[in-house]
């Protein structure tokens, strides 16, 4: 896919970077290959990404789904190499594959700053062995396996920022449960990550309700780690819409999704990641994108714009 920013044809990456992201997260399946319908998301694959990512001076989250294909609320399935392990054998292969695979980020000179343990896992993950909330102790040993193997495999590289993402943004009582159960259990790490996306996780004010308690509580930062709204007629065929499904609709939505996200108590709201902003055209969610059918930039990527620009080039030659 093209794309384009003000009629211009330029690399996906340098768009976003020219509108203030300064972050990108990559997925990294165990083995996709093994899947029906292979997915690209393997460690070969994702390194060249992040590489692409660095040389435009930007930053990333490795997001470690532990499964061959897409892990969610939904399903959390064992990678196909795992399976009929044993709980002591699973908590090994934890550590060891991600020790291994942060090595390789290393040595390829693309270390994550930020890592995240398992993607969107208030129901656990690596079903059944982890699964919540019935094996709360098997899972937290398996998130302590996968933060182990961090720190194993960055050799003395900077230790990268540890999340913990869930998808209860909207829910500050399940927000609770999933994050006292975990720190009950001595699970140390640094951010806590969470998706918004309103037509499932509900509205502006529970959003805003259940982050600043999930800050007061916990005093740990937070990001949005999944973020997203239509461009055109998707969620909201037969019910109010909080915004309208229209590109300035969807720009509406991020503003203000962003305004809640610097307004947490403490300064502790750090960011907003899209999901995902460059979809092909072709994809059933094609309309949560920031680019058009023809690949052109929609008004949503301006957000950040007025927060990060500033300074001009002349200030600097004349301080």
């Amino acid at each position: 896919m093209r794309f384009k920013d003000g009629g211009v044809e330029k690399p996906g990456l340098q768009i976003f970077r020219d509108h203030g992201y300064n972050w990108i997260r990559l997925r990294l399946f165990h083995t996709p290959s093994t899947q029906a319908r292979p997915l690209p998301n393997d460690l070969d694959y994702t390194i060249a990404l992040a590489r692409d990512a660095q040389a435009h001076g930007m930053k990333f989250l490795l997001n470690y789904h532990y499964s061959d294909t897409w892990a969610d609320p939904a399903k959390q399935f064992l990678p196909k190499a795992w399976e009929g392990l044993d709980h002591a054998a699973l908590v090994a292969a934890v550590h060891d594959y991600t020790r291994d695979t942060i090595a390789a980020f290393r040595e390829a000179g693309v270390m994550p700053a930020m890592v995240q343990i398992g993607n969107e896992v208030t129901p656990g993950m690596l079903w059944p062995d982890g699964k919540l909330p019935e094996n709360w102790d098997n899972f937290a040993e398996l998130i302590k396996a996968g933060i182990a193997g961090v720190d194993a495999g960055r050799g003395d590289a900077p230790r990268p920022r540890i999340m913990i993402q869930i998808e209860k943004s909207g829910n500050w009582e399940k927000t609770k449960w999933f994050f006292d159960n975990l720190l009950q259990r001595g699970v140390e790490f640094d951010v806590i990550g969470q998706s918004y996306y309103p037509w499932w996780h509900g509205s502006l004010l529970e959003l805003r309700d259940c982050l600043h308690a999930t800050a007061k509580t916990y005093g740990k930062e937070i990001i949005l780690v999944e973020v997203a709204y239509n461009w055109r007629p998707a969620e909201y065929t037969e019910e109010p819409a909080p915004f309208p499904e229209t590109p300035q609709g969807q720009r509406e939505f991020l503003e203000e999704v962003n305004r809640i996200v610097l307004e947490i108590p403490n300064g502790l709201g750090k960011g907003i990641f899209w999901w995902e902003p460059a979809v092909p055209p072709t994809t059933r969610i094609a309309s949560r994108g920031t680019f058009d059918e023809e690949g052109n930039a929609l008004p949503v990527i301006t957000v950040f714009d007025k927060f990060t620009r500033g300074k001009t080039k002349r200030a600097e030659e004349n301080p």
